[in-house]
């Protein structure tokens, strides 16, 4: 019988001692019980001696070893292979001016390849590493810093994961192609990131963290404003106005006087080569800590202080002397262009010489450069308050010859300043939109040469305790100019005043053209108008010179708005009652003048109820997100002279969508329910979408409805399969750029099928 041949493998090199011999492979033949022994050989009898506990003396009942014994060498083990850490090669930005970034960010006009990008906006960047990524064993994320000491806390340390959903208003990434060694990343960063500019670094690991690697991009990012996303607080929303105020490089320029306007152009380049860098050079030498550069209020308060050199080195030296040998005259100067770079070139000293326009004209660069909507305005006979009077003062000793030390005030036949766009968060309800900024260094504000941002609708109506900058600034377009003859005594008794003296013919360029355009309207009510009166004294109030209009004799009169029930609806007409109140025993007349505005998310009896009326066709074509409103009531009493003031808020209900579910609710059954909707306005709705969601029935999704005609109903039936049981809820939402803020909500209880048993019995 053949002998078996059984063969011992020795094991990997893998975790032996450098130096340790390698194993050998044994073949030994066994011969069964029966088999004819052989005589020892020598060699066998060496085996056994050297081996003696596998080569023993076996009786006949085990198993004997044959002389057949091969030392063989076992061949070379297969080398080890290590798995290669992941690194990243090279980043490329995607940032030439015609890459899908720039573009789709607005930011294909600046000069030069960066990435420039705006918040509130997903971009994308591509990734070269040394292998293919591998979600399973890799990690990734980035890093981007923005200032001299980066924090997270502050929001200028920000370190982006990557997610494999991409959510609005936070900084994240997600792998959206992978081609190769190839990774393309689309980021999303919220709308209240810092603006500036950020280096970037990519961390590559394994999923333990261990073994990371860093590698630090040869590209900045610039960070800007966005006024194309409804988030951010610059959020302009008419495509026209972002093409003027955003994007346009060119302007006018009003000067001279009101019945001679005149008219020049103004280069303001904010796409030029180097502006961009001059105007991040400009942030970064105001010396504000760059987490505030997140905001534009803050960000265009120093604006206004570092365009002018009065107190922090600026760009422009203001002067009015008549000499200017040593500089440029401020006439000589048409564009922005010259003046940023030569500030930037020389590392920070001040150019020489600028006056209002120029100051303005370099400051709107600077704002349309960042992102922040902004146009020059000029103001025809212009008041210069010094002592935050509210009034324009002239003095007369008791000859009438004026009293020169004292007549500090002054009016400018024109002056040039600022209108930038923005939200007022910090400010009441209905104070956003355009906001003054005034960069000609005129007064000191909390110690600083600078003006604004002033909401002009704050100065409209006289409310000139809101900061920042109000008092001044309705001052200029709308003090009474007060004349003041000194006393025997001493003191003064107001003489003469002129109401129309000051803010004539409010201008700038024309949105499209290159028309003059009148804003005189947004800056103050018509002049001589009661609620013009009103305003001023108002405003005067809150001045230096309190009592320098006549106060009332008594206040015995109140107004207030009521509304019946839940209010007006959205398409109807707006319907509120106003209820004047005679709290005095004698009889009392008034006349109430009223207003609404539009805000984004901004004989008389004892008692008299007056009904007003909003039609529909006023207001369809104004709303904006919310369909908020305010009215704004003011009058006089002419017994007392009480002025009467209200402002009340109000929203247009919208109709919610009716949702019914239809079948029995059992867990694993399809069912169904009905949306209904009746749109509520006599004007076709565009763009219809629904969005639809419910925990335990169905999950979120978008169904595209279309144009709903006015007055039409639809009705959309959905089909779903509850898979939890208990009290449930049905969402739904509507959203088209006409009507927004319509939803509804369907409550069910679903609950198991449930199984019954028969017996039969025979």
């Amino acid at each position: 019988m053949p002998g078996e041949r059984l063969t011992v493998r020795g094991t990997s090199e893998i975790g032996r001692f450098p130096g340790a011999a390698p194993p050998t492979r044994v073949e030994l033949t066994i011969h069964h019980q029966g088999e004819k022994k052989q005589e020892e050989g020598g060699c066998r009898r060496w085996f056994r001696k050297m081996c003696p506990c596998c080569c023993k003396r076996q009786n006949s009942t085990s198993y004997d070893v044959t002389d057949k014994v091969e030392f063989t060498k076992p061949p070379n083990p297969a080398p080890l292979i290590m798995e290669k850490e992941t690194n990243v090669c090279s980043v490329d930005l995607l940032s030439s001016k015609t890459s899908q970034n720039r573009q789709e960010h607005h930011t294909d006009l600046y000069h030069g390849d960066e990435l420039i990008i705006r918040r509130g906006q997903t971009f994308q960047m591509e990734l070269e590493l040394n292998r293919p990524f591998n979600a399973d064993t890799d990690k990734l994320h980035l890093d981007i810093k923005t200032g001299s000491l980066p924090m997270v806390s502050k929001g200028t340390h920000v370190i982006i994961p990557l997610v494999e959903d991409l959510e609005d208003l936070r900084w994240e990434a997600k792998i959206v192609q992978e081609n190769g060694n190839k990774v393309k990343l689309s980021v999303n960063s919220p709308c209240t990131a810092v603006v500036g500019l950020y280096g970037l670094s990519v961390t590559t690991s394994s999923l333990k963290g261990e073994d990371a690697t860093t590698h630090n991009s040869s590209k900045n990012i610039v960070m800007l404003f966005n006024p194309w996303c409804e988030e951010d607080s610059v959020f302009l929303d008419d495509e026209e106005e972002r093409k003027e105020y955003v994007l346009n490089d060119t302007g006018r320029i009003y000067y001279g006087t009101e019945k001679q306007i005149g008219a020049r152009t103004w280069n303001f380049g904010q796409f030029h080569e180097g502006i961009l860098e001059a105007c991040l050079f400009i942030l970064e030498k105001s010396d504000m800590p760059p987490s505030g550069q997140g905001d534009p209020v803050n960000v265009v308060r120093v604006v206004s202080s570092m365009i002018n050199a009065q107190d922090d080195l600026g760009v422009l030296v203001g002067n009015w002397s008549g000499d200017y040998s040593d500089g440029v005259s401020p006439a000589a100067w048409s564009s922005s262009v010259e003046i940023l770079r030569k500030y930037h070139s020389t590392n920070g000293t001040p150019v020489s010489y600028g006056q209002c326009w120029v100051f303005s004209g370099v400051t709107t660069t600077v704002l349309r450069c960042l992102g922040i909507p902004a146009r020059s305005v000029t103001n025809f006979q212009s008041a210069h308050d010094t002592d935050v009077s509210l009034t324009t003062d002239v003095y007369f000793d008791v000859d009438m010859e004026p009293i020169d030390h004292l007549n500090s005030d002054s009016v400018w036949n024109f002056h040039v300043w600022n209108d930038c766009w923005m939200a007022r968060p910090d400010l009441p309800p209905g104070n956003g939109g355009w906001q003054a900024v005034d960069s000609t260094p005129q007064e000191t504000s909390q110690g600083t040469f600078r003006c604004g941002p002033a909401s002009v609708n704050a100065i409209r109506s006289g409310q000139v305790y809101l900061k920042h900058d109000t008092p001044f600034v309705f001052a200029e377009v709308n003090s009474d100019k007060i004349y003041w003859q000194r006393n025997l005594d001493g003191t003064f008794s107001q003489i003469h005043s002129e109401k129309k003296a000051v803010g004539h013919c409010i201008s700038t360029k024309a949105v499209g053209s290159d028309e003059r355009a009148d804003i005189t309207h947004l800056y103050k009510h018509q002049e001589g108008s009661e609620e013009e009166r009103i305003a001023v004294e108002t405003a005067s109030r809150y001045g230096s010179k309190p009592d320098v209009y006549s106060t009332p004799m008594a206040e015995d009169v109140s107004v207030e708005v009521k509304m019946e029930g839940e209010g007006p609806r959205m398409g109807a007409d707006a319907q509120l009652s106003i209820v004047v109140k005679n709290m005095s025993s004698q009889p009392r007349r008034t006349t109430l003048h009223s207003q609404v505005a539009v805000m984004y998310y901004t004989g008389v009896l004892k008692n008299k109820t007056i009904e007003w009326l909003l039609p529909y066709q006023q207001y369809q074509n104004q709303l904006v997100d919310q369909a908020a409103l305010m009215l704004t009531l003011s009058g006089r009493v002419s017994e007392t002279q009480q002025v009467l003031a209200n402002q009340t808020t109000f929203r247009l209900r919208t109709p919610d969508l009716n949702i019914t579910p239809v079948g029995e609710a059992i867990v694993g059954k399809e069912m169904a329910a009905k949306i209904t909707f009746t749109n509520p306005l006599p004007r076709t709705l565009k763009g219809v979408v629904f969005r639809v969601e419910g925990l335990g029935l169905q999950k979120g999704h978008e169904v595209v409805v279309g144009d709903v005609g006015g007055h039409s109903t639809v009705t959309l039936t959905e089909h779903f399969i509850p898979t939890q049981p208990g009290p449930r809820k049905l969402v739904a939402s509507l959203d088209c750029k006409q009507l927004t803020q319509v939803h509804g909500v369907g409550s069910l209880s679903t609950s198991y099928m449930t199984r019954l048993a028969f017996i039969v019995w025979g």
